[in-house]
């Protein structure tokens, strides 16, 4: 039985490529968020850049993957000079063609510097801080409208290095806490060898989808992201997925 739905997915993922036609170069953006996405060409380019690589390549296609700030991703993305960013939430671009298959469950934790008293207990808890947040991320809702509203508590950084600036302001004293994924957060601070010197002070809101998200200006999006529901549902399925996510550390989501 798995070996004929293994079959059965695999001549579908064949089919909807031939749907998608002659684009047979995906191009991928996204600011590095390792493990997610990191750096081009590496061992380790991040787990969703080794699924898109593995079920694009499956279909005949190739993976140009290239590092660009976030929102220059989703403008060149919405505008559809690039096909699809990776490590997005509905709330960054609702307007975008996703998957019905995440591709990741993530939240979101403030930071702060070992010896800082400040934790987040609720929006009213901001007021007391300077946050340090990267432009063009989504994070929560009623935080995003509340930032929104106070501009006075927060200090937007852009660019491939923003996290890594965020947290040598923290380090600094210019800012009091920044917001970030525990992955992202975890794999950053290892790299820069702060893992004692920086620490959660509270989460923002609760775990929420991570996916690949296509351009809604290309017709071939829709074909696109078919393509990847099935394609994940194969590596799935073979165990492929986990030998991925294997080598991040990491598991799966469901």
């Amino acid at each position: 039985m798995k070996v004929l739905m293994r079959q059965t997915t695999l001549a579908l993922l064949l089919c909807i490529a031939a749907a998608i036609g002659n684009a047979d170069t995906i191009t991928i953006r996204a600011d590095s968020w390792y493990p997610i996405n990191g750096e081009p060409g590496s061992e380790k380019p991040g787990y969703m850049i080794e699924m898109a690589r593995k079920i694009l390549g499956d279909a005949g296609h190739s993976v140009d993957y290239r590092l660009m700030p976030w929102e220059r991703a989703l403008a060149e993305v919405r505008q559809g000079n690039i096909d699809c960013v990776v490590g997005a939430y509905i709330e960054d671009a609702p307007d975008f063609v996703y998957p019905t298959e995440s591709w990741g469950m993530d939240e979101s934790a403030f930071y702060v510097k070992k010896g800082e008293t400040w934790r987040y207990t609720g929006l009213d808890s901001l007021a007391s801080v300077k946050l340090g947040l990267i432009g063009g991320y989504a994070y929560d809702d009623a935080f995003d409208q509340y930032v929104q509203s106070h501009p006075d508590v927060v200090q937007y950084v852009k660019g491939d290095n923003a996290l890594e600036n965020n947290i040598k302001k923290i380090m600094g004293g210019r800012i009091t806490a920044t917001v970030e994924s525990p992955l992202v957060m975890r794999a950053k601070l290892k790299d820069m060898g702060l893992q004692a010197d920086i620490i959660s002070a509270g989460n923002l809101g609760e775990p929420s989808d991570m996916y690949i998200a296509c351009s809604p200006a290309k017709p071939s999006s829709k074909a696109l992201v078919e393509l990847i529901d099935a394609g994940t549902q194969n590596l799935r399925a073979s165990g492929e997925l986990k030998d991925i996510l294997d080598n991040y550390g990491l598991t799966d989501w469901k």
